[in-house]
Protein backbone atom coordinates (compact mmCIF):
# COMPACT_ATOMS: atom_id res chain seq x y z
CA UNK A 1 0.00 0.00 0.00
CA UNK A 2 1.23 3.46 -0.95
CA UNK A 3 1.74 6.08 1.75
CA UNK A 4 0.16 9.54 1.43
CA UNK A 5 2.51 12.46 1.39
CA UNK A 6 2.36 14.85 4.30
CA UNK A 7 3.07 18.26 2.71
CA UNK A 8 2.57 20.30 -0.45
CA UNK A 9 5.27 20.38 -3.03
CA UNK A 10 7.04 23.58 -3.98
CA UNK A 11 5.27 23.67 -7.35
CA UNK A 12 1.85 23.49 -5.71
CA UNK A 13 2.75 26.36 -3.39
CA UNK A 14 4.06 28.51 -6.28
CA UNK A 15 0.94 27.90 -8.37
CA UNK A 16 -1.34 28.82 -5.47
CA UNK A 17 0.66 32.01 -4.80
CA UNK A 18 0.44 32.98 -8.49
CA UNK A 19 -3.33 32.38 -8.55
CA UNK A 20 -3.82 34.45 -5.39
CA UNK A 21 -1.62 37.28 -6.71
CA UNK A 22 -3.56 37.44 -10.00
CA UNK A 23 -6.85 37.62 -8.13
CA UNK A 24 -5.53 40.38 -5.85
CA UNK A 25 -4.29 42.40 -8.85
CA UNK A 26 -7.71 42.04 -10.51
CA UNK A 27 -9.51 43.19 -7.35
CA UNK A 28 -7.20 46.22 -7.05
CA UNK A 29 -7.82 47.11 -10.70
CA UNK A 30 -11.61 47.00 -10.19
CA UNK A 31 -11.25 49.08 -7.02
CA UNK A 32 -9.29 51.79 -8.83
CA UNK A 33 -11.87 51.91 -11.66
CA UNK A 34 -14.70 52.27 -9.13
CA UNK A 35 -12.79 55.04 -7.38
CA UNK A 36 -12.38 56.94 -10.67
CA UNK A 37 -16.10 56.59 -11.37
CA UNK A 38 -17.01 57.86 -7.91
CA UNK A 39 -14.72 60.87 -8.36
CA UNK A 40 -16.26 61.58 -11.78
CA UNK A 41 -19.82 61.41 -10.39
CA UNK A 42 -19.01 63.63 -7.43
CA UNK A 43 -17.38 66.22 -9.73
CA UNK A 44 -20.40 66.12 -12.07
CA UNK A 45 -22.74 66.67 -9.13
CA UNK A 46 -20.64 69.58 -7.89
CA UNK A 47 -20.73 71.23 -11.31
CA UNK A 48 -24.49 70.61 -11.64
CA UNK A 49 -24.99 72.38 -8.33
CA UNK A 50 -22.84 75.28 -9.53
CA UNK A 51 -24.87 75.43 -12.77
CA UNK A 52 -27.90 76.48 -10.75
CA UNK A 53 -26.11 79.79 -10.10
CA UNK A 54 -26.31 80.58 -13.82
CA UNK A 55 -29.98 79.79 -14.48
CA UNK A 56 -31.45 83.18 -13.68
CA UNK A 57 -34.43 84.79 -15.41
CA UNK A 58 -32.30 86.80 -17.84
CA UNK A 59 -29.96 83.97 -18.84
CA UNK A 60 -31.30 83.98 -22.42
CA UNK A 61 -29.44 87.22 -23.23
CA UNK A 62 -25.99 85.65 -22.66
CA UNK A 63 -25.76 83.77 -25.98
CA UNK A 64 -22.13 82.92 -26.86
CA UNK A 65 -20.75 84.76 -23.84
CA UNK A 66 -18.57 83.71 -20.95
CA UNK A 67 -19.86 84.88 -17.58
CA UNK A 68 -18.83 84.23 -14.01
CA UNK A 69 -21.33 83.53 -11.26
CA UNK A 70 -20.83 86.91 -9.62
CA UNK A 71 -21.80 88.76 -12.82
CA UNK A 72 -24.99 86.73 -13.14
CA UNK A 73 -26.01 87.00 -9.47
CA UNK A 74 -25.04 90.64 -8.87
CA UNK A 75 -28.38 92.13 -10.05
CA UNK A 76 -30.30 89.84 -7.68
CA UNK A 77 -28.14 89.72 -4.55
CA UNK A 78 -25.92 92.13 -2.67
CA UNK A 79 -22.74 90.19 -1.90
CA UNK A 80 -20.62 92.08 0.62
CA UNK A 81 -18.33 89.26 1.74
CA UNK A 82 -15.08 89.48 -0.23
CA UNK A 83 -14.35 85.77 0.08
CA UNK A 84 -17.77 84.84 -1.32
CA UNK A 85 -17.32 87.36 -4.09
CA UNK A 86 -13.95 85.86 -5.09
CA UNK A 87 -15.35 82.31 -5.03
CA UNK A 88 -18.21 83.38 -7.31
CA UNK A 89 -15.83 85.17 -9.66
CA UNK A 90 -13.80 81.96 -10.05
CA UNK A 91 -16.85 79.96 -11.20
CA UNK A 92 -17.53 80.66 -14.87
CA UNK A 93 -19.43 79.10 -17.78
CA UNK A 94 -19.72 79.62 -21.52
CA UNK A 95 -23.32 80.09 -22.65
CA UNK A 96 -24.81 78.77 -25.86
CA UNK A 97 -28.51 79.30 -26.47
CA UNK A 98 -29.91 77.84 -29.71
CA UNK A 99 -33.10 79.04 -31.38
CA UNK A 100 -36.29 78.25 -29.47
CA UNK A 101 -38.48 75.36 -30.59
CA UNK A 102 -42.17 76.15 -31.08
CA UNK A 103 -44.54 73.27 -30.49
CA UNK A 104 -48.02 73.81 -31.84
CA UNK A 105 -50.92 71.42 -31.78
CA UNK A 106 -52.55 70.12 -34.96
CA UNK A 107 -55.84 71.61 -33.90
CA UNK A 108 -56.25 75.31 -33.21
CA UNK A 109 -57.80 74.76 -29.80
CA UNK A 110 -54.93 72.75 -28.31
CA UNK A 111 -52.09 74.11 -26.19
CA UNK A 112 -48.84 75.28 -27.74
CA UNK A 113 -45.48 75.66 -26.08
CA UNK A 114 -42.06 77.16 -26.60
CA UNK A 115 -38.99 75.16 -25.58
CA UNK A 116 -35.78 77.06 -24.93
CA UNK A 117 -32.50 75.17 -24.50
CA UNK A 118 -29.66 76.59 -22.42
CA UNK A 119 -26.23 74.99 -22.81
CA UNK A 120 -23.58 75.71 -20.21
CA UNK A 121 -20.10 74.69 -21.29
CA UNK A 122 -17.15 74.10 -19.02
CA UNK A 123 -15.23 71.01 -17.94
CA UNK A 124 -18.54 69.14 -17.74
CA UNK A 125 -21.05 70.59 -20.20
CA UNK A 126 -24.74 70.63 -19.32
CA UNK A 127 -28.01 71.37 -21.08
CA UNK A 128 -31.12 72.77 -19.43
CA UNK A 129 -34.57 73.37 -20.87
CA UNK A 130 -37.25 75.98 -20.21
CA UNK A 131 -40.82 75.22 -21.18
CA UNK A 132 -43.36 77.99 -21.64
CA UNK A 133 -46.98 77.26 -22.47
CA UNK A 134 -48.19 80.07 -24.70
CA UNK A 135 -51.79 79.09 -25.57
CA UNK A 136 -54.04 76.95 -23.48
Amino acid sequence: MKKLRKAFTIIEILISVIIISFSIVYVLKIHSQNREQVIYLSERNKFALQDSLFLSDDVLKYHKEKKNAYEVLQPYFKIDDLKSREILKNISRNFFIPEPINLTSDEDNGPSAVIQEIKLKDRYSSAYFRFKISNF
